[in-house]
C-alpha cells in the first residue's frame, strides 16, 4: 500500500501488482501494468507477487539482522571495510541524513550477492573501492549470514532480470532497443549488483515525523540510482518476537515527480521496536557509459545535461554528497578535524 499525503490528509492507492508466473510468461504483454507503475504518472513501484522460496529467504536473512547489530563492537569494527569508504562490510553513522547529521538510526551491512570478488584489477579497484573490492563476511560471528544473504539476493536479482525483460519489451513499442543497450543486458552482465541487510535501532523515546516526512523517521528521503531496486517489506520485532507493524503511518513513502508524498514507524507504539529490511539495487557495471540529456532532471547541480560518464563515475558523484569519514590521527575533545566525503 501507498498513501499520498496532501496537508493533513492521506490518500491511500494499490501498488501495481505482477505476479511471479506472469512475470514469467515472456509472451505475455504487461506492457499496460509497467506503463502504469513505472510511466510517468507511476509511483516508480511494482508488486511482484507469489514468489516461490521468497517468504522463506526474507525471514531467514531479516531474522540475522538484530543478531549481527548485536555482535561486540570488536567484531564489527572488523567487517567494516574503510577503503571500500564503507560499501562492503559493516556501515553505521557513516550516512548522512538530509539534515546533513549523521544517521545512527540505522546500521548496514553491504555485500555482492553474485560475486565475491567483482575483479582482480588493481587499478580498478582503487578506481572504484565502492563495487570493485571484495565480499567481507562474518564467516566466525555470523556464519550463516553469507548464505542467507546471498540466497535472497540472486532471488531477487533473478526477478529484476526478468522484470527487466518486460520493461525493455514496453520500451521497444515505441523505440527499438539493441540487446547490448537493454536494460535486461545491462543487468545481465553487471558486476556491480550490491545488497544492503539494513537494521533501525528501537528508538527509546516517542518521535514525531515532520510535516515533510524528513530525516525524523527511521529512513529520511533519498534518491537510488540504480536501474532497478528490490526491497522486502520490513520485519518488526519486540523483544526478539516478531510482530504487526507498530502504527499505521508505518510503511514505504514515495516523493513523486510532481512533488507530492506517498505514503516508517513513529510514535509512542513504537518504542522498543526493531526493524530489518533488504535491499537489492541492480546497477550497470562500473564501466557501462551513460549519457545524460537535457531530459534528465535528476541532480542537475552535479552532472551537466549533455555529459556523458561511466557508471561508476556517475555513482562516485553522487554518493560523495551523501557519505563522509572523519580522518584524523587520534583529536582530542574539542579539536578541529578535517571531514572528507566519501561513499558508503
Amino acid at each position: 500500500m501507498a498513501g499520498e499525503v496532501t496537508g493533513n490528509a492521506i490518500r491511500t492507492e494499490v501498488a501495481i501488482t505482477i505476479s511471479y508466473s506472469e512475470l514469467q510468461d515472456t509472451e505475455l504483454d504487461l506492457s499496460a501494468k509497467i506503463k502504469e507503475g513505472f510511466g510517468p504518472h507511476g509511483l516508480g513501484i511494482i508488486s511482484i507477487s507469489d514468489v516461490p522460496e521468497f517468504s522463506h529467504l526474507r525471514r531467514s536473512l531479516l531474522h540475522l539482522s538484530p543478531r549481527l547489530a548485536r555482535l561486540s563492537e570488536k567484531y564489527k569494527e572488523e567487517l567494516e571495510d574503510p577503503e571500500s569508504r564503507y560499501n562492503f562490510g559493516w556501515s553505521h553513522g557513516k550516512e548522512k541524513l538530509e539534515s546533513g547529521k549523521l544517521d545512527t538510526f540505522k546500521g548496514s551491512f553491504y555485500a555482492n550477492p553474485i560475486l565475491d570478488v567483482p575483479t582482480n584489477d588493481l587499478s580498478l579497484i582503487e578506481r572504484y573501492p565502492s563495487y570493485c573490492r571484495p565480499n567481507k563476511w562474518p564467516a566466525n560471528s555470523l556464519p550463516e549470514l553469507e548464505r542467507a544473504f546471498k540466497a535472497l539476493g540472486k532471488l531477487m536479482l533473478d526477478i529484476g532480470l526478468l522484470l527487466a525483460y518486460h520493461c525493455d519489451k514496453y520500451v521497444s513499442k515505441c523505440e527499438a532497443v539493441q540487446p547490448a543497450e537493454s536494460m535486461g543486458g545491462i543487468l545481465q552482465r553487471s558486476r556491480c549488483h550490491k545488497g544492503r541487510l539494513l537494521y533501525y535501532f528501537p528508538r527509546q523515546e516517542s518521535g514525531r515525523l515532520q510535516d515533510n516526512l524528513g530525516p525524523a523517521s527511521w529512513c529520511g528521503w533519498h534518491t537510488d540510482h540504480g536501474s532497478l531496486t528490490g526491497l522486502t517489506c520490513g520485519m518488526f520485532t519486540r523483544n526478539g518476537d516478531e510482530i504487526l507493524p507498530p502504527d499505521s503511518a508505518a510503511g514505504l513513502y514515495i516523493r513523486t515527480r510532481s512533488d507530492e508524498v506517498v505514503k516508517a514507524p513513529e510514535g509512542d507504539e513504537a518504542i522498543g521496536v526493531e526493524r530489518s529490511t533488504f535491499a537489492l539495487f541492480m546497477q550497470p557495471d562500473w564501466d557501462q557509459q551513460l549519457g545524460f540529456g537535457s531530459e534528465f532532471c535528476l541532480h542537475k547541480e552535479m552532472i551537466p545535461s549533455g555529459s556523458t560518464l561511466s557508471f561508476g563515475q556517475y555513482s562516485e558523484i553522487l554518493l560523495n554528497e551523501y557519505y563522509y569519514q572523519r580522518v584524523s590521527g587520534g583529536a582530542a575533545p574539542g579539536d578541529k578535524i578535517e571531514e572528507e566525503k566519501v561513499n558508503a
